[in-house]
């Protein structure tokens, strides 16, 4: 396991205790959680904006119907 240290004021530090506690996490799973949330958002952000460029360039839509039934779902 990897220990990664942090410098933080002693304001950021009671904050992010205190938000912890109130979560009823310790402190190294509430910042381990809230990395990765990070991440998954900026990961899911690329994702969006690159299906919006992709629809720009060819703005078809389906219904629910026709995408069931373009799948075989029926």
């Amino acid at each position: 396991m990897a220990i990664i240290s942090l410098r933080l004021s002693d304001d950021d530090s009671m904050l992010i205790k205190k938000y912890a506690e109130l979560n009823k996490l310790n402190v190294s799973e509430f910042i381990r959680q809230a990395v990765i949330e990070r991440i998954e958002e900026e990961y899911d952000l690329v994702a969006y904006r690159k299906a919006i460029a992709e629809y720009r360039e060819n703005p078809v839509t389906y219904t629910h119907d026709e995408a069931r039934k373009m799948l075989d779902l029926d």
